[in-house]
């Protein structure tokens, strides 16, 4: 794990800025470690590195613009890019089912897409691509911003700010964040049939090889 502590003090506001928008709605940010970052900025805030309300404000800002900017990019291009009948991976189809998901259980996804590392990348695009009204999509985006973005990097200011000597089991914990995560994930893959039957094909062939 590289030092989230050095980067934050090295990135400084804009920088965190700019990786918390990256990771909110364009395709190069989902490997960025936002859950971890946010908390960890706002740990150092408690330590008089950052101010909690520049940091809070300019991560908000970021994780509602990226995934507007995301939007924005899936509404122009995704139609473009599923319009011809025959593609072999962007059916026409596909784009159907996203407008018919997205229309179903849009506001809900992009709330909860929020807490979960990739899903919050790709979701804002994919609601774009699946014409999901934006006046609702900009409600819940808002709305999981607040929680997100604020809520996280208070609760390591907070943490920060009483429990004496936190920066010793700030690993600990940033563990722990990263786990919660994507624990929801990896619940969905073992409660799909599907997936489970591909993950015991794949270990039965590892044990045979």
């Amino acid at each position: 794990m590289f030092n989230l502590v050095s980067l934050i003090k090295t990135v400084g506001y804009f920088g965190l800025f700019g990786i918390i928008f990256a990771e909110s709605g364009l395709f190069i940010g989902f490997f960025l470690p936002g859950d971890s970052l946010l908390f960890t900025a706002g740990f150092l805030a408690s330590q008089h590195f950052l101010n909690i309300w520049i940091l809070i404000f300019l991560s908000f800002a970021g994780a509602v613009l990226g995934d507007s900017v995301g939007y924005a990019f899936g509404k122009k291009v995704g139609p473009k890019i599923f319009s011809r009948e025959d593609s072999m991976i962007f059916h026409k189809d596909h784009l159907d089912r996203a407008k018919a998901f997205y229309a179903k259980h849009g506001a809900k996804t992009i709330f909860l897409a929020r807490f979960i590392p990739i899903i919050r990348t790709f979701a804002p695009i994919v609601a774009g691509v699946g014409e999901m009204q934006y006046r609702t999509f900009l409600i819940y985006n808002v709305l999981g911003g607040v929680l997100w973005a604020i809520g996280i990097p208070l609760i390591g200011y907070f943490l920060g700010n009483v429990i004496p000597n936190i920066d010793h089991y700030l690993l600990p914990i940033i563990a722990l964040i990263i786990l919660i995560s994507v624990l929801p994930m990896i619940i969905h893959i073992l409660k799909d049939r599907g997936y489970r039957n591909k993950i015991r094909t794949a270990l039965f062939r590892k044990k045979k090889i």
